[in-house]
């Protein structure tokens, strides 16, 4: 493994964690509920009385924000290498393996571990194995560029 040292922002990362586990402990606080982007995204297909408006207000977020932050120079636009049918074919693998999983990686590995769920625990490993033979695979058969 190479380290891209000009790329490479531990400070920035650092900040961003606080913030993502800041955002989900407030969550919990004001809202009783996990910050799992697919539970979350999943009760839009069949909201209860009062709860379409904050989901779609948190996804909403979720994709303006990256944008509000490349118009103000924060970050780079990003590089999309994939074709249509590799994102697509991502998208519903990933789609699948939170409904496998019960969740996905922001529910389990960051609210699940803070809960000391071993459930969670177990996720996380899981995902983060997975990670790693799947980038294993397409750089071995060369399907990473």
């Amino acid at each position: 493994m190479v380290i891209d040292w000009i790329d490479f922002t531990p400070l920035e990362s650092l900040l961003g964690g606080l913030l993502v586990g800041l955002a989900a402990a407030l969550f919990m606080i004001f809202h009783g509920r996990i910050m799992g982007v697919s539970g979350i995204f999943g009760g839009m297909l069949h909201p209860l009385k009062g709860d379409f408006f904050w989901r779609a207000a948190f996804l909403l977020g979720l994709m303006v924000a990256p944008i509000v932050a490349h118009l103000a120079g924060s970050i780079s636009a990003p590089k999309i290498d994939g074709s249509v049918f590799q994102l697509v074919t991502a998208g519903l693998l990933v789609g699948f393996g939170t409904a496998l999983g019960s969740g996905c990686t922001s529910g389990h590995g960051v609210c699940g571990i803070a809960r000391l769920s071993p459930r969670s625990l177990l996720a996380t490993v899981l995902f983060v194995t997975s990670g790693m033979v799947t980038v294993w695979a397409a750089r071995s058969f060369g399907f990473g560029g």
